[in-house]
């Protein structure tokens, strides 16, 4: 009988509940599910001695402090909080114990810990969208995927924002016991059967002005409402009650992407949710979509989410 894998969730203060309860139910509940031998065996592991506090308030008690956990552990992974941070003590358990690791990784902004401990040079990551960019300039010599529920780049695997964690785990799941095993996790935990790495955690609606009575929220609605059309400056401007002069500025400034990334996020998202939910032929998606034909929209998605429209469709269709 195979004996259980030993996961060290490494955190520290203000790390986020769900990052840490998220992994922890799934890797728990595959150890109901597989028998004591043969599961997982948790520990937590934090730079202080005694309760820590999490941002949600509560408190989290520690199995191991840094400077005590020596061992050399199966899965190693850093939880993440609300914010980026930067504890020392921590980075360097994390440099430390990761190479010894099969696999080692983050949840959220526990991406920023893997940094800081060198950890994320020369490697394609992901970590919570909002946090992308300050990811990639602070860490110039990992490519940052911002558009991915979780990445895997050789040992190292990690994961979008907060209950993407989830997603992880049970990645890690199935390639340790197999994706059948996975599926019945994620159902036992009512969530989503198991986002694959290359499915976006984006969606247009949240770069949306906070104020949707505004000219450009105006305009963003239409186009998601209505993503197939096609739109040139002027008729956006027209629809924002704008001179064509001055649209393309304000609404890079409201948004913090052109006019022409967002229409072709709408459009990636209006055809994701068609490819999830309906039997529709490729050409029909992508025509209804704004792409034009299948092939533009194929390039479109290999750029965007690493996967081909029919790959995506397999992936997250259950009646595919």
């Amino acid at each position: 009988m195979p004996a259980p894998r030993s996961v060290a969730l490494a955190f520290g203060p203000d790390a986020a509940a769900l990052d840490l309860a998220g992994p922890m139910d799934v890797f728990s509940a595959a150890t109901a599910l597989l028998g004591e031998g043969a599961g997982y065996r948790l520990l937590l592991v934090s730079p202080q001695d005694g309760p820590v506090r999490l941002s949600n308030g509560s408190r989290m008690l520690p199995d191991l402090r840094c400077a005590d956990a020596n061992d050399r552990y199966d899965v190693v992974l850093a939880a993440g909080g609300p914010t980026p941070a930067h504890d020392p003590a921590l980075s360097g358990w994390l440099r430390r114990a990761c190479p010894r690791a099969r696999v080692h990784g983050s949840i959220c902004t526990g991406a920023f810990a893997l940094g800081h401990a060198g950890l994320l040079d020369g490697h394609t990551v992901t970590t919570h969208w909002e946090f992308a960019d300050e990811l990639a300039a602070r860490f110039p010599a990992a490519r940052v995927e911002p558009d991915r529920i979780h990445v895997r780049s050789g040992a190292l695997i990690t994961s979008a924002g907060v209950t993407a964690g989830i997603d992880l785990a049970l990645a890690l799941v199935a390639e340790d016991h197999g994706a059948e095993l996975a599926l019945r996790i994620a159902q036992k935990l009512v969530v989503v059967a198991q986002r694959q790495g290359g499915q976006s955690q984006f969606s247009p609606y949240l770069s949306a002005p906070q104020d949707p009575g505004t000219p450009i929220a105006r305009v963003q609605a239409h186009v998601m409402e209505h993503a197939g059309d096609d739109y040139s400056v002027a008729r956006l401007a027209a629809i924002a009650g704008m001179s064509a002069r001055s649209f393309a500025r304000h609404f890079t400034q409201a948004a913090g992407i052109t006019p022409r990334e967002f229409i072709e996020r709408a459009r990636v998202d209006a055809a994701r949710r068609l490819l999830e939910g309906s039997r529709q032929p490729l050409k029909a998606i992508a025509y209804d979509c704004g792409f034009g034909n299948a092939d533009n929209m194929r390039r479109v998605f290999q750029r965007r989410l690493r996967v081909s429209p029919a790959d995506y469709r397999a992936r997250f269709n259950r009646d595919a």
